[in-house]
């Protein structure tokens, strides 16, 4: 499937590439007329800091983080948000100066789950939730509930892209968002208008990548 790419400046002046692709998709949640492959961003360690380093700017030095949770297998950026918010001096609770940065396991009913050696990272921690992408916002607000559930404090939800702005009552801070795109939507599958029109799906994706038909 063809890929577009968009080199889009970032605050620090470095250009870090948007890849996407045009067609009909079905996620785990709803379909969706753009795939963004968050691939490389991901897992890149040269992008993975540059979104670090969008997203850090984007908290004022009064946030307290703790805790990084990530999700979607966005592990190597909170590796790197942690890193730039201790670097920057950020306010920090932690009784060792430090950020955790840790990942759920996701129970069949797609719930978060914290194993006991975990927990403590969460339970009367102040939490940034980390996604890969914000869509319909499903596995953010997972996050926060899980966070409440184990005895967290959400401070914010921050993703690499963002197709809303709110999300469990929180601004959603991301690196990018639709406006690159201009008609970008995303649809209940029960309500989806690709489908209405007899559209074949392109491929289905999810957070480990996509899978053409």
């Amino acid at each position: 499937m063809p890929v577009s790419i968009i080199q889009l400046q970032r605050f620090s002046g470095s250009s870090l590439p948007l890849r996407f692709a045009k067609g009909h998709f079905a996620t785990n949640h709803s379909h969706i007329n753009y795939y963004v492959d968050l691939t490389m961003t991901k897992h890149r360690l040269s992008e993975a800091r540059m979104a670090a380093e969008e997203l850090t700017a984007r908290f004022k030095s009064t946030t307290i983080v703790d805790t990084i949770l990530c999700l979607d297998g966005t592990e190597v950026i909170g590796a790197c948000m942690a890193s730039q918010l201790t670097n920057a001096g950020f306010t920090n609770m932690n009784a060792h100066q430090t950020i955790y940065v840790v990942t759920p396991e996701h129970t069949v009913g797609s719930q978060l789950l914290f194993r006991d050696n975990v927990a403590p990272m969460i339970r009367g921690k102040h939490v940034l939730i980390l996604a890969a992408s914000v869509t319909t916002g499903f596995t953010a607000l997972a996050g926060v509930e899980a966070v409440s559930y184990y005895g967290g404090i959400t401070e914010g939800i921050c993703a690499i892209f963002a197709g809303v702005e709110e999300c469990a009552g929180f601004p959603v801070v991301s690196v990018f968002d639709t406006k690159p795109f201009g008609d970008y939507d995303s649809y209940p599958s029960h309500a989806c208008p690709l489908c209405k029109a007899g559209v074949k799906i392109d491929a289905l994706v999810n957070t480990y990548g996509i899978s053409s038909f």
